[in-house]
This record gives structure tokens, sequence and C-alpha cells, in this order.
């Protein structure tokens, strides 16, 4: 039976196909799947800042956090349900890949709920924790009391998008997104200005596109093309959540770890910002608005990574690693030179990127450009880490890529954002930036030599095997 299994694995199209072509049918979905989780925050701060200005620009700055709190936990499923799918797959084991995604989706449901009931419950305590001032206090609270009605659905969408490109629908998991963002994009008008809803506005046409590409994503799951889904698989069971967070958990704690470090920014712009030139407010609506450019480079290498997954983690339970190691270099080569693009791009037009998001002062617009600049002056070397985390999570070392994963929010950056304005005020912020970068791209590099040398004495091992077995 297991030899069966193997010949069938050895014919799938993942074990077969060119790995250019591969990468480039589930990349190109899974960037603007990440891009689309990154846009809906993103493209209600644009026309925010256009129509109602800088404190709403903090505001949603503010609300920021609980995003990446919904992506985690999205992704933790998401990634960790992929994972596990394609693995068991390529091990022939379908009857186990069909429970593993039932139950993903199950579990991304209940942990959505639980999250928009603890935020409508705790609403103003969260949002004074994640830097509010005074001033910008009500247009975070009336942003984020209407978009937490939406959290069960980005949550359910988000993990669901991850499954459907596991499945082998890689364009349907890239509909479910975009379809909800094209929807939020012309919402966001309509409400904001058409409506004079302000701030509110906005939050509503988040809320509503979310819905609406759940929907999309519930009537996938009525006809996976690779298993067959039954009723009883979605009953929800604590050994297969187990498994599914332990390859997720890499992908969920970077966002925690985003989240962390961005509530403990925001609490030391506010302090160190209200005894600089700038006071406290610019800082904070500053660095909202790089924050989420930088999500956009990040989603994109992120997305490029997680589209690299379903390859690799098939072709690692098939124990084909030539096609393991040729996925993961060309994934990596792609998103080095992404990152030397982003790298140019924020040098050379930081001032044109910044006024998309709304005007400000003259102060505003020195403090900003010379943030963009100095804080992501390591950009291009940001595509190591994010590639690195997906491929050991593809390969099933969940504990190495939880460890990548951190290295740069918590182990570098969130400690130097903490040191480095004791001795350089608000700027020591912007320096703790490119340091971290740095410091990260490093690790990551010298763990994934370390991955390859032992994935070449495994690919000796299986070619003895072979061998012995002729």
């Amino acid at each position: 039976m297991a030899d069966m299994n193997q010949n069938t694995a050895a014919t799938h199209p993942l074990a077969t196909g060119g790995v250019g072509k591969l990468l480039l049918k589930f990349a190109i979905p899974s960037i603007i799947s990440m891009l689309v989780g990154a846009l809906y925050n993103i493209v209600d701060q644009i026309f925010i800042g256009q129509g109602v200005g800088m404190l709403g620009n903090a505001g949603t700055n503010v609300a920021f956090p609980l995003v990446l709190i919904c992506m985690s936990v999205s992704l933790m499923l998401g990634v960790g349900g992929a994972s596990n799918f394609n693995l068991e797959l390529g091990r022939g084991n379908k009857e186990t890949a069909a429970r593993t995604i039932a139950n993903a989706i199950t579990f991304s449901a209940m942990f959505g709920l639980l999250i928009c009931l603890s935020v409508r419950l705790l609403l103003e305590p969260l949002l004074l924790a994640f830097g509010a001032t005074e001033e910008v206090l009500p247009y975070a609270r009336s942003y984020t009391s209407i978009t937490s009605l939406g959290i069960p659905f980005i949550v359910m969408t988000v993990c669901g998008g991850h499954l459907i490109r596991a499945d082998g629908s890689p364009k349907y998991s890239m509909a479910c997104n975009l379809v909800g963002a094209i929807l939020n994009v012309a919402l966001d008008p309509i409400f904001i200005f058409g409506f004079d809803m302000g701030i509110a506005g906005a939050a509503w046409a988040t809320s509503i596109s979310q819905f609406v590409g759940w929907l999309f994503v519930a009537g996938y799951m009525r006809r996976c093309k690779s298993v067959k889904l039954r009723g009883s698989y979605f009953i929800p069971s604590a050994q297969r959540l187990i498994s599914i967070a332990s390859l997720g958990a890499a992908a969920c704690f970077n966002q925690l770890a985003i989240m962390c470090v961005q509530v403990a920014m925001n609490n030391t712009l506010t302090r160190y910002g209200a005894i600089s030139m700038y006071g406290s407010n610019i800082p904070l609506a500053a660095a909202g608005v790089i924050t989420k450019v930088y999500m956009i480079f990040l989603s994109v290498v992120i997305g490029l990574g997680q589209g690299s997954q379903p390859i690799i983690g098939f072709n690692y339970g098939a124990r084909n690693y030539a096609r393991v190691r040729l996925t993961f270099y060309y994934t990596l080569s792609v998103a080095t030179s992404l990152s030397i693009f982003a790298f140019i791009t924020f040098q050379l037009f930081p001032r044109e990127i910044i006024s998309l998001f709304g005007s400000g002062s003259d102060e505003y617009y020195r403090f900003v450009e010379r943030y963009f600049r100095i804080f992501l002056l390591m950009t291009f070397t940001n595509g190591i880490q994010p590639v690195a985390v997906t491929f050991f999570t593809s390969i099933g070392k969940a504990m190495k890529g939880l460890f990548i994963s951190l290295t740069r929010q918590i182990l570098f950056l969130l400690p130097l954002i903490m040191i480095f304005p004791r001795f350089w005020g608000v700027d020591g912020i912007v320096y703790a930036g490119p340091v971290a970068d740095l410091a990260a791209a490093v690790l990551a590099f010298f763990f994934i030599i370390r991955e390859i040398r032992d994935i070449n004495g495994l690919e000796k091992l299986e070619a003895l095997r072979r061998d012995d077995a002729a």
C-alpha cells in the first residue's frame, strides 16, 4: 500500500511540473491574497487620510494591532492546515488530509467569533493599550467598533484562501480575497464622501467586503478538488488542532510579534514624540503610514514564500529532495530581487508614497521622510527571513520556522525600540529598524545553510534506498 501511495505521489503535478511554472501558478494568487489582507486596512487609511486627516490615520494605526491578531490566527490555521494537508497528500493519506482541511475551517470560525466578542467587550482598554492618545481615541473607537463585526469573516476568508490554494485552486483562492478588496475600494469613497460617514464609513466598507469574501470561501468548501469533505470531518478535534497549530505556529507568531512591536512602537512614539519638536501625534500617524507601506512589500514576499509551500511540502513528503531544494532556490532568488526593488523605491520616492495617505504639516513631512529612508534602509535583506520561515514550516520543522519568525520582531527589534530611544529619543526608533533587519537576515541565512546540508544528506540516503530496492 505504501508503494502504491508513493507511485501515485510520483505522478502528481506537484512532483512532475516545471518548478518555475508551478511557483508562478501558486505564488501569484498567494501574493494577491496576502496583498488583499494588507490592503483592507491600507485602502481605508488612504481614503481616511484624504477625507478625515492625520488624526484619522493615527486612529487606524492604533487599530492595526487587531488586524495583526486576526491575521495571526488566520495564518496559524491556514498555513498550518495547508502544510499538513499537502504533506498528507504527498504521503497518500487522503482521509487525514480531508479531516485536516475541515477542522481548519471549523477552528477559524470558532477563533474568529472569540476575537470578535473579546474586542467588543474590551474595546476602549485595548485601544488605550495600543497607544491611543486623547485626540486619537474617538477615531480609533469609531473605526474599531464597526470593523470588529467583520473579524469572524476575515479570519475564515484568509484561512480558507490558504486551504483552497493547497487543494490546487490558486486562482479561486485569489478570487476569494480579490472580490472583497475590490468591493472595499468601491465602497470606501461612497460611504466616506458620498454618505459623509467619515471614518465609520470606511469601517462599514471593510466589514461588508470581508463578509462577501467569506461567501466565496464557503461556496468552494462544498466541492474541494483533491478530497471529499464529509460533515463528520468538521467536528473539532483537539489532536487535529495541535497538528495544524504546530505547523502554523511560525506564521502565527510572526504576526503576533509584529503586533507586539507595533504596540510597543506606538507607545514609545507617543512618549518620546511628546518631548520632541514633533509632538506625539505626528510620529504616531507617520509610523502608521510607514507600517502600512512596509506591509505591502512584506505581503508580496510572504505570499511568494507561501506560494512555494504546496510544492515544497508535497515533494518533501514524497522524498523528492531535489525538487524541494530547487523550489527553495527559485523562491529565494525572486524574493531577493523584489527586496532590492522595494529598497530602491523606498529610498527614492518617500514623499510621493506618503502623499497618497493625505497631507500634513511641514514638520510631518520632514519626520516621515527621514523615518521612511532610515527605518527601511535594510529592506534589500528582508526577503530572506519570510522565505526561510515558510520553507521550514513546509518541511514539517515547525520549531525552526517559529524561531526564525520571531528573530526580527521579538529577538532584535522589540528590545532595540525600547533601548535606543533612551539615548537618541524618538530617532532611536528609526535606527532600530535597519539594525534588526540585518541581524535577522544573517541568522536566517545561517539556518538555511545548515538545513540545505541536511537535505543533501537525506537525498543521498534516498538514492541508496532506491538502489537497494532495485
